[in-house]
């Protein structure tokens, strides 16, 4: 399994996770999360591997979908970029600007 599309699902969960069913999240976490195999997750839940298969694939799509429609992933890299930039700019033309460092103190405290 390929470490960005690890990455990539577990950044889709992390801001999609919610909207998913308590069995769908619990496959995922298992899978991404913990690097569980599918047979693992099949003796845990006493379902097939296939069944654990189709529904992790299904979920994947189903994230995916979420993404394509909301962009929050998209939009809170950029924010997190532009944020950077902003953060170098301030420190290099205006260092001793308390106000300003307060202000990118407070952006930075929104998404954490």
């Amino acid at each position: 399994m390929a470490i960005s599309k690890t990455n990539y699902m577990n950044t889709l969960f992390d801001f999609y996770g919610i909207l998913l069913t308590s069995k769908q999240r619990g496959y995922l976490a298992l899978y991404y999360g913990d690097d569980y195999s599918l047979g693992e997750i099949a003796d845990e839940f006493e379902v097939s591997r296939q069944a654990i298969y189709d529904n992790i694939k299904r979920t994947e799509k189903l994230l995916t979908a979420y993404e394509e429609k909301l962009h929050l992933v998209e939009n809170f890299t950029l924010r997190q970029d532009l944020l950077e930039q902003l953060k170098e700019h301030a420190n290099e033309k205006y260092a001793d600007d308390t106000e300003l460092n307060h202000l990118i103190y407070q952006l930075e405290s929104i998404d954490e």
